[in-house]
């Protein structure tokens, strides 16, 4: 076994271990992903005449094997490789001679590790795209039920006006569609072929970019090789931050959620396949995946910022650096999507004590209501005001929780909505399914014969 940079030298044991760091265990996950990547480097150097049509069946053999077993995890990584790059040219020189030693000829590790993260990334953030959308849509669900469900609205944890649960439940909807875009544009960012950018300037070889870029089906070339290098980091950090952002609206409502099934509330009740007893209080049910979802958008914002602070002040070109990208971008994109699909089962198993929200509204809540019923009657604004304002809820008229039904101008609790949210929901799910199916289709590469 050798590192790709080897040059016969020996290293000393805490050199090595900091230098190699956990890159064996976070390459794992890259190894399917690499194979995929040399697989269209392969075919594009025999292309050019640099691999023979032998050699090229012989590696596009090995790395969809690779492939296959990186996918059920049996392949390994040892420590003395380095990292997974190494292990899979080791393994290809092992199995097939030549065509192994053959395999790195156009490339360095630098645009084969950007290629390796790049293919995982755009799953993974696809991966996150669609459990919003399904969060999105139990938020729809609930808002639609809850559409009548009359509860005090509130501004600075003190009640507020009447309002309505669906037309809490609408407000988180649209927010995390308005997500929706800082998701696909950076999508577009990663979604950008690195390979043929070598270690930033190049290689004296007639190499097809765009050729490589097509198989693996990218939306498109990066195209100057010293911005391929100097994007490195850059594209994880904006990945996590429109991934956190996403997260931090559920972390929000995480909180509410937490608030209004308290006991002292109880407008909601949670499953109990979302909260956990108490090691030592038996009536106790904690809402522990909504805590969860909470810190874990935190973290989320934690390693979007680790990352930033890696790349931001580095000169151009690579710097080792750069390798302390790797995990906070790996593990960040793996907890949000874990985020997402647990906050659903969340909503899946809401109840809603409706009797219990419509007795919470106080009489003074709508008092905003009669300050506007008495300007409807000629009175101006500010006398309206201090006439209630000396006694708000003495001042108020008919049923405070039935009060938001008055306010049917766009986007009020009584003209809620959701049909254009609904809309946003079904061109999201759109974007997601042909894009999936464009990205899946690399996987051809692995399949099909030379």
């Amino acid at each position: 076994m050798s590192r790709l940079w080897d040059k016969g030298d020996a290293l000393d044991e805490a050199v090595e271990r900091f230098t190699v760091g956990d890159d064996p265990r976070l390459d794992l996950e890259l190894v399917a992903h690499d194979a995929l990547a040399s697989a269209a480097h392969a075919r594009m150097l025999a292309e050019i005449g640099i691999l023979d049509a032998e050699e090229l069946a012989g590696l596009l053999r090995e790395l969809a094997t690779v492939a296959e077993e990186a996918g059920r995890g049996a392949f390994p990584i040892q420590r003395a490789d380095e990292d997974g790059h190494t292990a899979l040219e080791n393994r290809l020189t092992e199995r097939l001679g030549d065509a192994g030693r053959k395999i790195h000829t156009g490339r360095s590790r630098n645009d084969q590790v950007i290629a390796a993260v790049r293919l995982w990334g755009r799953e993974a953030l696809l991966a996150v795209v669609g459990r919003l959308l399904e969060v999105v849509a139990g938020l729809l669900e609930l808002a639609d039920e809850h559409r009548e469900t009359s509860v005090p609205g509130y501004t600075h944890t003190r009640q507020a006006m009447p309002s309505t649960l669906g037309h809490l439940f609408a407000a988180h909807a649209e927010g995390l569609l308005d997500a929706v875009p800082w998701l696909t544009t950076a999508f577009e960012h990663i979604d950008r072929s690195p390979l043929g950018s070598a270690s930033g300037f190049g290689v004296p070889l007639p190499l097809d970019r765009r050729r490589v870029a097509e198989l693996l089906r990218f939306g498109g070339l990066q195209v100057n090789t010293l911005a391929v290098q100097n994007d490195r980091g850059k594209t994880e950090a904006l990945v996590l931050t429109a991934v956190a952002t996403a997260a931090g609206d559920v972390a929000r409502l995480a909180h509410d959620l937490i608030l209004l099934s308290s006991d002292e509330l109880g407008w909601i009740r949670l499953s109990p396949e979302v909260t956990t007893g108490s090691s030592i209080m038996p009536q106790k049910r904690n809402p522990d995946v909504l805590e969860l979802a909470r810190a874990g958008a935190a973290r989320l914002r934690a390693k979007a910022a680790e990352v930033a602070a890696v790349y931001a002040p580095l000169p151009s070109g690579y710097h080792r650096d750069l390798q302390l990208t790797k995990a906070p971008f790996l593990e960040g994109m793996a907890g949000a999507a874990d985020l997402f699909a647990a906050f659903r089962v969340a909503l899946d198993g809401l109840e809603v004590d409706r009797p219990r929200c419509r007795a919470a509204v106080q009489a003074a809540t709508a008092a905003t209501d009669e300050v506007y019923r008495r300007i409807g009657d000629g009175t101006p604004f500010r006398t309206a005001y201090r006439e209630v304002g000396a006694d708000p809820a003495g001042s108020v008229r008919g049923e405070p929780s039935e009060a938001w039904r008055q306010r049917t101008h766009e986007g009020a609790p009584g003209a809620l909505d959701t049909a254009a949210d609904r809309r946003r929901l079904e061109e999201a799910r759109s974007w997601l399914a042909g894009t999936r199916e464009r990205v899946q289709g690399a996987w051809q590469l692995l399949a099909e014969p030379a």
